[in-house]
């Protein structure tokens, strides 16, 4: 069974990046040297504020996608493991559709 992480990063610009790897220490590795071009290449230094458990690579990929669709104010409270916040900002989007 193939397995993988989702891991969000502070850039220095303070924006979040949202990834998923199977190998997390290398995946780090290559983002701190801008080895993966991309988002992070240019916002340099990035410290990890949050990862995963390691999970099915179906769980982790639908993970990523559904932390990628969240504002900031709900990754931020996920990140903090504010979870009554995390739900307060998941009701009052509900209650806007």
């Amino acid at each position: 069974m193939k397995t993988g992480v989702v891991y969000i990063l502070l850039c220095s610009d303070k924006s979040l990046y949202t990834g998923i790897t199977s190998n997390l220490e290398l995946r780090l590795f290559q983002h701190h040297e801008g080895l993966l071009g991309g988002y992070t290449k240019s916002r340099r230094p990035v410290t990890l504020v949050w990862d995963s458990d390691e999970m099915d690579i179906q769980d982790a990929i639908l993970l990523e996608k559904q932390i990628k669709g969240w504002s900031r104010a709900k990754k931020d409270a996920f990140i903090a493991g504010d979870i009554l916040e995390l739900v307060n900002l998941s009701m009052a989007y509900r209650d806007k559709t």
